[in-house]
């Protein structure tokens, strides 16, 4: 398939171009333009547009095509074709999201203007796990103002269902049929699923009751295959060099690989209620209710191997290109076959209740009060097996390749003389790892090697299971009192005050498992068996696959828990406690200044915050398992948060906006726990310089329960044009001045409640004495408020529809933004998600009930996390991507057909270039550490609404 390249230059300036040419059109034939109604896509950019033309902040938004019907699969995807933002595709799917250069951690995202809850590992939303059918619009404050109780330095997402009493009666029902574009590489995974949705919604008594109820469910299957290097050593004296090939220092090559096909399927259930009373002019009820049960559940079948110097010296280099060795083989690599699975369950439930009374005509008085609550559970299983278990007797044949660098990483074949075993066959394949990689299982005795028994706890562990739980809730309430005034400037008022609780615990286990056969091996249980995983992508071939989670679930292992012998455990288990008032007030403003006409608001919220947290201090003891003391921490403060949003509307098109705020995002949960892992090294320099704190033999790492929010002083000034219903022109910029954001810190805390005597001591100088510490105050690392920064972009955006040009065009349009963002912080860091370059286009197509659509979107590398040990997050460079999807569909309402009103069909292809995602060494693109593929995904849909 040839892949259409995304020529951001040219996109911009012909839909610029478009767009200044067409105001003459537009201005004769405004009266005609007017009376045209318009269904799908089209009212898509019409109500959004809408929407963002009468907010009195710096706003995005996008409405639903239909009920249950927003422009794309996912609120995810919608979302990142805003100008601005940005979206991040995690596993093949866009989950995360950007705005204005900060993710998701640092966006405020509501639910019908009540703070939301994730099922992430922290604050930040992971948008695709959130029902598409259920929402009726998405608006996005890039600017905030006092009312906004939910804020972020990258702005706040407000997602909003539909209110049964603003509609006539609603019955619909969708259905997809979804196939992934890549096979599934594993043989108890499909590659197809579906997703159903209905909505219901009706006025009864008169129309002072309405109703409205969605119910969706989801099966979502996703593939993906990767190579993962493990990085790439320096060329030693123990290679063997072909002839004509010749090294020098620097030279470096690939040290090994675990490369693996996954499979996955997502599956949701939902559902939505709304129930609204109005049994009068001045009282108005709303009960807003959201539950959503989610599972998903993945395989990640693959090899793991040393190669070159890391795994094996045992190598010859046949190729060799400016520093790289490009082929070679290798022999002697007891290959460790990795059948790992994980399964996450998460459930969400979300309760709130608005109660709206009219004092009098100009006067209202609000009250809003919610609950929610999220449990999460992860469980990632590895299973290891192989040859046979490490260092015994029984052990099989090692493995041998040959190996050649490509641009995806690497492509494996047969060495030239020493086949290689067959890791596919049942009969070879043993239970047991392979390597003695167990080094961690030392205190425990059942592992100690024995007398006659060469076999030692190194070669005991078969396996590791990750298994994390997280339980978060949150509840609050609001009071408001808002009216008209006539004060000169000042048209309305509102005044309020909002509470919240919030509390989020993690507990983090895990455990070593080991084979009951052990300290011997056994054969794949038959009823655990499926057959083989598919890694011909990387030139190997089938590899044995079996159900480890299973497996794990049937009690097959011996598991030895992981928080008794590693302090990072304890380190990372912890509660975070948050309690907030904020009383605010806002006036809104209006002037006509004759030609120009002034809208706005001017706020400030004042908020107290009292937070703390509990959690371990964990050390190792004198028989190497871990101890553990309680510790908390906690502070309070108070920050002022001003706001000022001012619009001047002109030649009745053109808007100009003006804005000004201080804005705070919450410190990330895990930063604030209070836990310190300590460490303890005694050596003579300790003793000989006893009052220097560097010599100290205490250490640790920690959280901070103390951090302040991180905080921005931010302002905006843009500029709108409003040339047609469906056809406007925007330019905007934007600097954040971040006044406070996090940093890796150091202070100094006293360890004495961690000393054990006899145990922390040493023999002292030279040898001569035994000693306890001199010093029991030791360096801490942790975050630490402090560090400044700057963000600041400019954005572009355009929607051109064609009938401006000539009616022969009429249905044809586009859609293209660019935002180019700045942005570091003073220690030369990245800031969270912002990339330097974002760009989207979409050109559609919709008349007498057809409708096309292909939408591109592209950004440039940005900071961005992954799993590492333990499940932890950890920092990493994207590499940035470009996607292409397309939408045919046909509306049967347009067809004249009455059995078939109400009726329409949709075919949806997502990522349709097969967008790879590639990282590599900075200095040395040919250098690639992970490549992965997911494939092209497709979504046949019929909507129906009766």
């Amino acid at each position: 398939m040839i892949k259409p390249k995304f020529n951001p230059t040219v996109a911009l300036l012909s839909t610029l171009t478009m767009a200044a040419g067409s105001v003459n059109v537009y201005a004769q034939d405004e009266p005609i333009l007017e009376e045209v109604v318009v269904q799908g896509f089209r009212s898509v950019i019409q109500q959004s547009q809408a929407i963002k033309r009468e907010a009195t902040s710096v706003t995005e938004a996008i409405t639903a095509e239909d009920i249950g019907k927003l422009p794309d699969t996912s609120i995810a995807e919608s979302l990142a074709r805003l100008p601005g933002l940005a979206g991040e595709r995690r596993n093949g799917r866009t989950s995360g999201l950007s705005v204005r250069g900060f993710n998701e951690n640092y966006v405020g995202t509501t639910l019908n203007g009540r703070e939301l809850l994730g099922m992430g590992d922290n604050r930040g939303v992971e948008y695709d796990l959130y029902p598409a059918e259920i929402i009726s619009e998405v608006v996005v404050y890039k600017t905030p103002d006092a009312t906004l109780m939910t804020q972020g330095v990258g702005g706040t997402v407000d997602m909003r269902t539909l209110r049964p009493l603003d509609r006539e009666r609603i019955i619909a029902f969708n259905a997809s049929y979804e196939q992934n574009g890549m096979e599934s590489g594993n043989p108890d995974f499909d590659d197809t699923g579906h997703r159903v949705a209905f909505t219901y919604s009706d006025q009864f008594a008169d129309d002072t009751l309405g109703l409205s109820i969605s119910l969706a469910s989801m099966e979502s299957p996703s593939q993906e295959e990767q190579f993962r290097g493990w990085g790439y050593a320096n060329v030693s004296g123990n290679a063997t060099l072909a002839d004509g090939i010749s090294t020098s220092d620097g030279d470096v090559v690939l040290g090994g690989h675990d490369s693996f096909v996954r499979s996955a399927v997502m599956k949701r259930d939902s559902v939505a209620g709304v129930l609204q009373w109005e049994p009068s002019e001045k009282l108005s009820v709303t009960v807003d209710a959201l539950y959503i049960d989610f599972q998903e559940d993945k395989v990640f079948r693959g090899l793991e191997e040393g190669g070159a110097e890391w795994g094996t010296p045992n190598y010859t280099v046949t190729g060799l290109e400016e520093g790289l060795v490009t082929s070679g083989y290798w022999e002697g690599f007891y290959s460790v076959i990795r059948n790992d699975a994980e399964r996450k369950d998460a459930e969400l439930t979300t309760l709130g209740v608005n109660v709206s009374y009219n004092i009098s005509d100009d006067w209202s008085l609000n009250f809003d009060a919610s609950t929610g609550d999220v449990t999460k559970t992860i469980t990632n299983i590895e299973s290891y097996s192989g040859v046979g278990r490490a260092q015994s007797a029984t052990q099989g044949a090692a493995t041998s390749r040959a190996w050649m660098m490509t641009d995806i990483g690497v492509m494996y074949s047969a060495h030239p003389s020493i086949p290689a075993p067959d890791l596919a066959d049942p009969n070879l394949v043993r239970l047991a790892g392979p390597q003695a990689w167990g080094g961690s299982l030392a205190p425990v005795a059942d592992y100690q090697a024995s007398d006659g028994q060469p076999l030692g706890y190194t070669t005991a562990q078969d396996g590791f299971v990750n298994n994390p739980d997280f339980d978060e809730s949150l509840d609050s309430f609001r009071f408001a009192l808002n009216g008209d005034v006539d004060w000169g400037f000042i048209s309305g008022l509102e005044v309020g005050f909002n509470y919240s609780d919030r509390s989020k615990t993690k507990i983090n286990r895990g455990a070593y498992l080991t084979a009951p056969t052990w300290p011997a091996d056994g054969p794949i249980p038959d009823e655990y068996y499926v057959g083989s995983a598919d890694l011909s992508f990387i030139g190997v071939g089938d590899i044995v696959a079996y159900d480890s989670l299973g497996l794990y679930q049937s009690g097959f292992y011996a598991e030895t828990a992981a928080e008794d012998l590693e302090t990072g455990r304890k380190g990372d288990t912890y509660t975070v406690n948050e309690e907030i008032t904020t009383l605010y007030a806002m006036a809104d403003l209006a002037a006509d200044f004759g030609a120009v006409e002034m809208t706005g608001n001017l706020g400030l919220q004042y908020v107290d915050t009292e937070q703390n947290a509990t959690g371990f201090g964990s050390y190792t003891g004198p028989d190497l398992y871990v101890l553990a003391t309680p510790v908390e921490g906690g502070d309070s403060y108070d920050k002022l948060l001003p706001s000022m949003n001012l619009n001047f509307a002109f030649a009745e098109d053109h808007t100009v906006r003006l804005a000004a705020s201080k804005t705070i995002s919450r410190p990330r949960m895990d930063d604030m726990r209070p836990n310190t892992t300590v460490s303890f090294s005694f050596n003579d320099a300790q003793v000989l310089e006893q009052s220097d704190i560097d010599n100290s033999p205490w250490s640790g790492s920690a959280g901070n329960p103390q951090l302040r929010p991180l905080e921005a002083n931010q302002y905006d000034v843009s500029y709108e044009w409003y040339y047609a219903a469906d056809g406007m022109l925007s330019v905007a910029y934007f600097y954040k001045d971040l006044v406070n954001w996090h940093r890796e810190g150091e202070t100094v805390q006293d360890f004495t409640p961690y000393y054990i005597p006899g145990y922390h001591q040493s023999s002292g100088a030279n040898g001569t004495q035994v000693v306890p510490p001199y010093l029991f105050e030791g360096i801490v690392s942790n975050r630490e408020d402090g560090l400044t920064g700057f963000a600041k972009g400019y954005e572009v955006q355009a929607s051109v529809p064609f009938h401006l040009i000539s009616e022969s065009l009429d249905g044809f349009g586009i859609l293209a933004s660019a935002t180019f963002t700045d942005g570091e912080l003073d220690d030369e860091s990245q800031v969270p998600g912002l990339s330097d370059e974002i760009y989207t286009l979409t050109a559609y197509f919709e008349r007498g009930g057809f409708e096309f659509r292909v939408s591109g979107r592209k950004r440039s590398e940005y900071l961005s996390e992954t799993r590492g040990i333990s499940l932890s997050l950890v920092d990493t460079v994207d590499q940035g991507s470009e996607l292409w999807d397309a939408q045919i569909g046909y509306n049967f309402s347009e067809s004249g057909i009455d059995a078939l009103q109400g009726l329409s069909i949709t075919l949806q292809a997502q990522n349709l270039t097969d967008e790879d995602t590639v990282q590599f060494d900075e200095e040395d693109p040919r250098q690639i550490t992970q490549y992965q593929t997911f494939g092209a995904n497709y979504l046949l849909g019929v909507n129906y609404k009766f």
